[in-house]
């Protein structure tokens, strides 16, 4: 592989892939996730199963300027502020709002960014990619967890 498409070995596909890349994570920065009032939405049930599980959750919300706390926790403004670092950027973002994020989390340089479902923007993940930034696009973070480690780590053979 040329050293100009290296890069493409960091977009994550397939089942074993996102299986072997979720082992190792443990500490997870939601960017937009949502607070409380909105339980029902994705952006916010996806993270609270997630903390659930005894993975650490990192709130960075685009909205809600004057909280403090979601999830009792304490809230970070931008993914290149939370102090010790990330090991994966969970990301409830529109894929045209997503740009707007790449200085910042290209700071933070976690190991994985993770576009949840229905979201996929390409020029993004290379960018990462090329930053040597794991990158997994239009997959639910909840569902393959449930799916690979709750279940017992089993990647589905059907």
């Amino acid at each position: 592989m040329s050293r100009l498409e290296s890069w493409r070995s960091n977009l994550v596909e397939g089942d074993a892939a996102v299986m072997a890349l979720l082992e190792g994570v443990r500490r997870i920065a939601v960017l937009g996730v949502k607070a409380e009032d909105r339980a029902t939405q994705p952006a916010y049930y996806v993270p609270a199963y997630l903390a659930g599980v005894g993975l650490e959750v990192v709130p960075v919300p685009v909205y809600y300027p004057d909280l403090n706390q979601i999830m009792g926790r304490p809230v970070f403004r931008k993914v290149s502020e939370v102090p010790g670092g990330v090991d994966l950027v969970d990301v409830f973002r529109r894929p045209d709002d997503i740009p707007a994020h790449l200085p910042d989390i290209l700071g933070a340089h976690p190991k994985v960014v993770w576009f949840q479902s229905g979201i996929r923007n390409d020029p993004a993940a290379e960018a990462l990619a090329r930053a040597g930034i794991r990158v997994v696009q239009d997959r639910c973070l909840m569902v393959d967890y449930q799916r690979f480690l709750a279940g017992g780590g089993q990647v589905p053979t059907a």
